[in-house]
């Protein structure tokens, strides 16, 4: 049924062009104000002088305002577009009628009664769209629960200004809507989610923001959308407590960000801190870091290199990845931390002169037990005001000493000697001495406390990190039984011949990091209230434990999916091990989203017969939303060469049916090289991806299986699926089961000699 033949065309019709009406109407006088304001910051900033702080006030107030018409602005662009998605009828318990709601991206209000033209989906009134039925429905707001029925609920198709369809439904979103969504190109979907966010993933985006919570997701589940949206939805509804700045998205990848870039300004949402563990931990422990290239250890586990010593040392690489993202490791950087902490004061007692104000043994009482929950570095403060504060006391009595020490003087001369000129010089001595002794006094009081702060040595957290593990008698003292002689011998060595080349691992970015907090504290400029972590299986309950301590103990919105854990040897093996271990509480909720809305049903049941081959019980499987297409293709063919031809051929078919992104998914990165090599004779355009990339540029890509993660393509071939390249262990069986679940239409899988056993079972 095309929209012209709903019965309500007429009337929506007519809504949707008084809403363009009015978006018209306010983006002139947005315009206007902007062009106001643009003079206003002008002006301010010209007549900005050094003294005047009234003109500092009036020019944070007008830029403040002007960053917000920007973004008025922007919504009002984009609302010439597609000025809402959905439109609700309900009527409130006790109300004469129904309201008409229309639900956008913005609000929009009629300046003239206040009244709402557009509701913002992240208002509280807006789940009925999400969560509701037609019926008795509800919906929390800060009000209270409020009751009433719903009558409707209603989808739009609307492009480019023109109602292209109408949807009426009961659920959030009807399968012909959802479907036209899922069937859509790769390159337009992460954008425009908001009109089709399911029961489930909007319960992820509206959780307490309090309350951390872990998501587990299968691939194409939407985690990464949900992340943006989640953070998108958190700045709406605490606009009033917090900045945009308060927020903080970690993503895998520069790249990765730059895939995800357009979504939060798409939302209306600017400043927030988008960034990745990496950067965020060199930003935090403020030291000019070489970190080591993160995939490196990966690629070693990839190359499947047998020789029995390659196997020896990538077996003793792995252990010491582990055991230094483990909770033991944590512990171990505790025992190190409380030694530090015996050591960080100067063993000597607080004194002006021979006077001691404050003994070693006190000082040390009031760092070690007074102010032990704070960062070393701040007890000092605290510390310092004692100092100060008995030394004004001291420096009071010490100079009514030094006073009564001239008056016991005087007195003796007056009562040895006679009244004349020398007894006058010797009493004039006395009083010039004790006047000097008490001016040297108070230079030396003026500078006494902040030469004691002096004193202290400030030890870079790198420098305390490598100290433990160059010094062997305070490391085999500090990790106790953690590990067998062997292999902490192994860690050590390692870990010192890293450190000595100028490089730190991914593994030891947490220890630091963990060091700084504890040592110094956080820099002010780090002012953090929520966290958000994508491709979240990929970090360490050490990590999770720094960025907790960072979070301020429980705003954190965790999103991963074991199945996609590659990094295994540093990742999360349970999610059950964050919740014990980082979240002692309890009060942490594990959430599960099962339905997988990126691929169709053939190659989620392909890529699940695989994923099925690791014998986990951590293992959720995707469910495919119901959305046929063409079977997996396996393909044999003689060699790499006519592999490529191929690939070629499908290429072209591909682009002739409207596919635009196209990826080709090699297990190594050598391979793609060699891919690459083959398939620029036919198609300039292919880019390589290798990991290096801070920008995406969508079309046909060459890839490497483990720097798939994380994105989605309009079809996907697979190269050289042998069983000498996949074979039946945990992380190939991850590898292939992630560069599967890349295409939402087409896969093709292709081998040469004998195929990989992880795909006999697909039909």
């Amino acid at each position: 049924m095309s929209s012209k033949d709903h019965p309500d065309y007429n009337e929506e019709l007519n809504r949707l062009e008084f809403t363009l009406g009015y978006v018209e109407k306010s983006l002139e006088n947005a315009i206007k104000e902007k062009d106001r304001l643009d003079v206003e910051v002008s002006k301010s900033k010209k007549g900005l002088h050094g003294d005047s702080s009234q003109g500092y006030i009036d020019l944070m107030i007008n830029t403040m305002f002007h960053d917000r018409i920007q973004i008025k602005l922007k919504n009002l662009i984009a609302a010439r577009k597609k000025p809402y998605f959905a439109r609700i009828d309900f009527k409130e318990e006790g109300a004469s009628e129904k309201e008409k709601i229309y639900i956008g991206k913005m609000s929009l209000m009629r300046e003239e009664d206040q009244k709402l033209i557009i509701v913002d989906w992240r208002a509280p009134i807006s789940n009925l769209y999400y969560e509701e039925r037609i019926g008795d429905a509800s919906y929390s707001c800060p009000e209270g629960r409020i009751k009433g029925k719903l009558s409707l609920k209603r989808q739009f198709s609307i492009e480019d200004g023109k109602l292209n369809n109408i949807f009426d439904i009961d659920i959030t979103t009807n399968d012909e809507f959802l479907q036209s969504y899922l069937g859509a190109n790769a390159d337009n979907r992460l954008k425009d989610i908001v009109s089709t966010i399911q029961v489930e993933q909007n319960k992820v985006i509206r959780a307490d923001m309090w309350k951390p919570i872990i998501v587990q997701g299968a691939a194409g589940s939407g985690k990464t959308t949900i992340a943006l949206h989640r953070i998108a939805y958190l700045i709406y509804t605490f606009e009033k407590s917090f900045y945009p700045e308060n927020f903080m998205i970690l993503a895998p990848t520069r790249f990765f960000l730059n895939y995800i870039s357009e979504v939060l300004p798409e939302l209306g949402v600017d400043k927030v801190k988008q960034t990745t563990f990496l950067d965020f931990a060199v930003e935090m422990i403020g030291s000019k870091l070489k970190i080591q290239d993160e995939n490196e250890k990966l690629i070693r586990f990839v190359n499947n290199n047998n020789t029995y010593e390659e196997i020896k040392l990538n077996n003793f690489i792995r252990k010491e990845s582990e055991f230094k993202a483990s909770i033991e490791f944590k512990n171990v950087i505790d025992r190190l931390i409380m030694k530090i902490e015996k050591e960080f004061l100067p063993k000597a007692d607080f004194k002006v002169g021979n006077y001691v104000i404050y003994k070693y043994e006190e000082i040390q009482s009031l760092f070690l037990n007074e102010y032990k929950n704070i960062a070393m570095h701040k007890r000092i403060l605290e510390i310092k005001k004692h100092l100060s504060n008995r030394l004004k006391k001291k420096k009071e009595a010490i100079k009514a000493s030094f006073q009564l020490e001239c008056d016991r003087k005087v007195a003796a001369v007056k009562l040895e000697m006679e009244d004349g000129e020398d007894r006058r010089k010797i009493l004039s001595e006395i009083i010039d001495s004790k006047n000097d002794a008490i001016s040297k006094l108070e230079s030396i009081c003026k500078k006494a406390v902040n030469d004691y702060v002096k004193s202290i040595q400030r030890i870079e957290p790198l420098k305390y990190y490598k100290d433990f593990f160059e010094n062997q008698e305070l490391y085999f003292s500090l990790i106790e039984n953690c590990l067998d002689s062997d292999t902490a011998e192994f860690v050590r060595e390692y870990t010192i011949n890293i450190l000595k080349s100028g490089f730190v691992e991914v593994e030891d970015l947490a220890p630091i990091m963990y060091i700084k907090y504890c040592v110094y504290g956080l820099d002010e400029k780090i002012n953090i209230k929520h966290i958000v972590v994508d491709e979240a299986q990929d970090f360490s309950v050490f990590q999770f434990y720094v960025l907790k301590k960072i979070a301020k103990d429980t705003s954190l919105t965790i999103l991963g999916d074991l199945c996609q854990g590659i990094h295994s040897y540093r990742g999360i093996k349970s999610w059950r091990d964050i919740e014990r271990y980082v979240f002692e509480d309890g009060r942490c909720e594990i959430l599960n989203l099962k339905q997988s809305y990126r691929t169709t049903v053939e190659i989620m049941d392909a890529a699940n017969s695989v994923i099925k081959k690791i014998k986990d019980d951590n293992i959720v499987l995707g469910e495919p939303v119901i959305r046929h297409g063409e079977k997996v293709e396996i393909i044999n063919k003689e060699n790499i060469a006519d592999i490529a031809k191929d690939i070629v051929e499908k290429i072209n078919n591909l682009k002739e049916e409207g596919f635009k992104s196209i990826a080709i998914i090699c297990k190594t990165l050598n391979e793609c090289i060699k891919m690459n090599t083959l398939l620029k004779k036919y198609h300039k355009d292919i880019q390589l991806l290798t990991g290096k990339e801070k920008e995406y540029r969508a079309g046909i890509v060459i890839v490497p299986s483990y720097f798939s993660k994380g994105l989605e393509f309009d079809a996907a071939m697979i190269v050289s699926a042998d069983r000498d390249k996949y074979g039946e262990n945990e992380l190939d069986i991850k590898l292939l089961y992630v560069s599967m679940t890349r295409p939402l239409h087409r896969l093709y899988i292709y081998y040469e000699k004998e195929l990989t056993p992880l795909l006999k079972d697909i039909k």
